[in-house]
């Protein structure tokens, strides 16, 4: 899986003023571990390119927590849902190492991609990959064994099995911590 840098980089390396015009956007700001940068029930206001930890974006159904999405290094997050909706997200967004990462604002986002039609297009560009993304995510809980999202997320992410608590990527992968426990043994 590419990060943010190497999907966009060409664009970005091809347009010196459009990488200009991001940094002029972005903000840098650090999380201590365990700091929750969205809560659920609020509209999401930030994107997030991560420079250094890694997060998780998750909600709870019957108490229980659900873990959708991860995001480290060189990779953007934030609550998708509520970010382009402008609606209450039903996500929370957490720090699970200490972070640090560029923050950018949908207004400002959106007020860059209306001022030059290459701007949009690189915004275009980035919402394919994330609806990509989501539909890989989607076939592998659909279509795929457990055993095979296992194999799936440990060749496509294998920093995170030593980074992330177990029961978050059981909970990601769509099994209980003992069927984890029983593949990951393997």
């Amino acid at each position: 899986m590419k990060t943010f840098f190497e999907q966009n980089a060409t664009l970005l390396l091809e347009n010196p003023e459009l990488a200009e015009a991001f940094q002029k956007i972005m903000t840098f700001q650090k999380f201590p571990k365990n700091s929750i940068l969205h809560q659920s029930g609020k509209i999401c206001d930030y994107m997030y390119i991560i420079t250094s930890g890694v997060a998780r974006v998750f909600y709870y159904k019957e108490d229980k927590d659900i873990t959708c999405y991860f995001a480290a290094e060189q990779e953007t997050v934030t609550c998708i849902d509520s970010f382009i909706q402008r609606e209450k997200s039903k996500y929370h967004l957490e720090a699970l190492e200490d972070l640090e990462v560029f923050k950018i604002t949908r207004s400002d986002l959106e007020k860059l991609f209306e001022s030059n039609p290459k701007y949009e297009r690189f915004g275009r560009l980035f919402l394919e990959q994330l609806y990509i993304d989501l539909v890989e995510r989607i076939d592998d809980l659909l279509l795929k064994t457990t055993q095979e999202r296992y194999n799936t997320l440990l060749e496509k992410k294998p920093h995170l099995f030593q980074r992330v608590a177990s029961k978050h990527i059981a909970s990601f992968l769509g099994m209980s911590a003992e069927t984890f426990s029983r593949i990951r043994g393997k």
